[in-house]
């Protein structure tokens, strides 16, 4: 019953809603009282509006006086657990804080923002470009200084290409990005979502053949070149073959490498199995065993060189020539290509995609502006120039302490809604925050400290009045607050009481014997079949009742030569045999006993009984078990030698089971819906192939929809009552209702509960 205790309470949770914050204005007006804790009009309203505004009948006096009682139940168990202090607890509100972390990310971002966003990633991704760039590096946290002159350099860069310099020799000697070295700033193709987002936007903003301004980035500032731009090619999904040879391997290393793949590339055009030649001789490791296929890639995902030979595969099943990238050489196989999916299957994807991407930092920019805006930000600029000016060389060896004694400390540098931040505010952030720093002056340093301190702030300062500002944020924050609480005490007192509580079951189980109770029911065996032939095979096996098991097949035990003593590995193994025949009394064991042909033939009985005995030790009952000898020329092992003879010395078990399923498995091998077999004590309408034969003793074959039927009734039961064994769970959700209805009762007693009926009568009206 545990595993169902959680749906439980969010059921209760959806019952409730959600409710208002426990503190209440005293002059609203309340639907209800308990005890002394109202229930305050606009929280139930709210709650049954979430719950029921699509209800044609939602303002009936019956649907509200019913949703109010189950209100009423749930907000007393809510009660209870906040008068034994439930909610003060480390447990509860540590799970508490981390529901209201999830639940405050939709409310501290700009979904406009998103919005615009996730639709430009989308129509961008429908066009890839091919750009070179260079480099200037400079930190993102640089001082001015350092920062304007990198972007004097690549200006400068700008001008002497535009006067007709060729930039790939430019980006080869001056770019600061190390692949500029080998591929002269040419990035070749790639598409929305796979540079950092100021590159990526002033690349698709940039005619063909134009160079952008410089672009900054957390690298440093780039200088781009469009060099073309296409329409997307989507994806692909391929397989290759590889023989690994690297660009600086010697001569005859490489030689060997291309006389290689081009021998499997032969054996390809003649038609030999895929499959087979990548699995035998691709040197991709991850890929090989799996016929060579990879996951699927598009434009900027793969070396230049392999995506060209894989796009440039037309038709699923064709082949390239080899092809070499910096790994080595590669053989692709195309299996399938698909073009971009539309808006609505990738907009989650674009969405995850641009809450990690660089992009975010256009949506906190956007953020921080409005928040700043709607919480009257205001600054104190003389404070402000004052605490930065305190900054020294320390702070850049990350040793930058404050008096306590300062006088300005209680000065305010900035407000939000009126909320004071002073001096010693950010001092403290700055003590927490700072860290050692090769280059820049202390007065950057603290400015850019006193940047992310306003930012910090602004971000909690919104978090922790979400639930003043936003009615949905504060309702839901309560609604788990509440629910948490609830399945607490729900579990003490109904659900982990009513499965421990076993006199208490048994008690209110006899009290309430009349609702368990069998009706006629037919002892009987139903067997369904495809044809007749079928059906006459298992009518023919089912008076055996011992049917060999395939789904475990036991080991052989064992013996040394003229030995018929069990050994400690065999005894062990008998004792796992035996617990399985103990909890299975449908299960039989015949125990086989061999020798080899230089043996006595008494040997193959001695050893067969030496196991008997010891399944028998060890608690199998003997109508379980039975024994077999197979003496001389009865051997497993085709051989002669000291191993074939090894092996005919043993004790071999075959097991049986009268479970009737093991005959419909034997019947099923090629067709697993060939016969049906089903055994049990059926009630009136459960079965309507046995519904249509008389109730009575006997056998009865019929036709129905298209299968063959027996019917076997081996009897006829009266009704009667039911043992709790054969209703317990049922029993045990019974008497956890009747747990949670006499606390209910137990709770109105401690909290009476006072309906206001002329607010009731407010709401029908409405």
């Amino acid at each position: 019953m545990r595993s169902n205790q959680l749906l439980v309470a969010v059921a209760a949770l959806a019952i409730a809603g959600c409710t208002a914050t426990k503190k209440n204005d005293s002059k609203e007006p309340a639907i209800a009282t308990l005890g002394s804790q109202p229930i305050p009009i606009s929280e139930f309203r709210y709650v049954y509006e979430k719950n029921n505004s699509g209800n044609e009948d939602a303002y009936t006096r019956q649907s509200l006086s019913d949703y109010l009682d189950l209100y009423t139940n749930f907000k007393l168990k809510v009660l209870e657990a906040e008068k034994r202090g439930l909610d003060t607890t480390t447990a509860f509100q540590r799970e508490l804080e981390g529901y209201k972390e999830q639940l405050a990310q939709p409310y501290l971002t700009e979904k406009s923002v998103t919005d615009q966003l996730v639709k430009e990633a989308y129509e961008r991704m429908k066009q890839e470009v091919n750009a070179s760039h260079i480099l200037v590096s400079v930190a993102s946290d640089a001082t001015p200084e350092d920062t304007l002159a990198a972007y004097n350099r690549v200006m400068e860069l700008r001008q002497r290409a535009q006067k007709g310099e060729d930039f790939g020799k430019l980006a080869q000697e001056h770019s600061q990005d190390p692949s500029a070295a080998d591929n002269q700033g040419n990035l070749g193709y790639f598409t929305a979502l796979q540079m950092v987002y100021p590159f990526e936007d002033a690349a698709y903003k940039t005619a063909v053949g134009q160079l952008s301004m410089p672009v900054r980035t957390r690298f440093g500032y780039h200088l781009i070149k469009v060099n073309d731009k296409r329409d997307a090619r989507g994806e692909a999904k391929v397989a290759h073959i590889m023989v690994r040879s690297k660009p600086d391997a010697p001569a005859a290393d490489s030689l060997a490498a291309k006389q290689r793949v081009d021998a499997i590339y032969r054996r390809v055009q003649k038609g030999e199995d895929w499959g087979r030649l990548a699995t035998e001789f691709s040197e991709d490791a991850n890929s090989a065993s799996n016929g060579g296929e990879l996951p699927w890639f598009g434009t900027g995902r793969m070396i230049p060189s392999f995506e060209e030979a894989a796009f440039g595969l037309q038709k699923p099943g064709e082949v390239s020539k080899p092809v070499y990238t910096p790994y080595g050489w590669h053989i692709v196989k195309l299996i399938e290509k698909r073009s971009l999916p539309p808006y609505e299957e990738m907009e989650q994807y674009l969405r995850n995609k641009i809450a990690k991407d660089s992009r975010s930092e256009l949506n906190k920019t956007a953020f921080l502006k409005r928040i700043k805006q709607e919480n009257n930000f205001t600054e104190n600029t003389e404070a402000k120039a004052a605490a930065l000016a305190t900054a020294t060389d320390e702070l850049l060896q990350g040793k930058w302490s404050y008096s306590a004694e300062d006088k300005a400390l209680k000065q305010t540098l900035f407000t939000i809604q009126g909320k004071p931040y002073t001096v010693a505010d950010f001092y403290t952030y700055v003590q927490e925050q700072q860290r050692p720093r090769s280059t820049g002056t202390a007065t950057h340093a603290m400015g850019l400290l006193y940047d992310s301190f306003v930012d910090q702030m602004l971000f909690e300062y919104e978090k922790n009045n979400l639930a003043n500002k936003y009615t949905d944020y504060r309702m839901l924050v309560q609604e788990y607050h509440d629910g948490i609480l609830l399945f607490q005490l729900m579990d003490e007192k109904v659900w982990s009481k009513a499965v421990e509580d076993s006199v208490g079951l048994r008690n209110f189980f006899n009290q309430n014997r009349d609702k368990y109770k069998w009706g006629e029911r037919a002892d009987a065996i139903v067997i369904s079949a495809a044809n007749k032939e079928l059906l006459q095979q298992a009518q023919q096996q089912l008076e055996q009742r011992r049917y060999p098991v395939t789904f475990s097949k036991l080991t052989d035990m064992l013996f040394a030569q003229n030995k018929a003593e069990l050994s400690a590995e065999g005894k062990a193994a008998l004792r796992e045999i035996a617990q399985m025949l103990q909890n299975n009394e449908s299960l039989t064991l015949d125990v086989n006993g061999h020798t080899d042909a230089r043996e006595s033939a008494k040997l193959a009985d001695a050893r067969a009984a030496a196991a008997v005995a010891y399944l028998q030790e060890q608690g199998v009952p003997a109508a379980q078990l039975s024994s077999n000898s197979y003496g001389k020329g009865r051997q497993a092992g085709p051989d002669n030698t000291e191993t074939g003879r090894r092996r005919n010395r043993r004790v071999s078990f075959t097991l049986y089971t009268s479970e009737l399923a093991a005959l419909a498995d034997n019947l099923n091998k090629k067709n697993p819906l060939a016969v049906q077999i089903t055994e049990k004590k059926f009630q009136r309408g459960e079965n309507k192939a046995l519904d249509a034969v008389d109730w009575k003793a006997g056998s009865y074959t019929m036709q129905q929809n298209g299968r063959e039927y027996l019917i076997i009734v081996k009897d006829v039961l009266e009704p009667g009552y039911k043992e709790l064994d054969e209703v317990r769970g049922l029993a045990i959700s019974d008497y956890q209702n009747y747990l949670e209805e006499q606390w209910v009762q137990e709770l109105r007693t401690k909290y009476p509960v006072e309906i206001r009926e002329s607010e009731v009568e407010k709401l029908v009206q409405k």
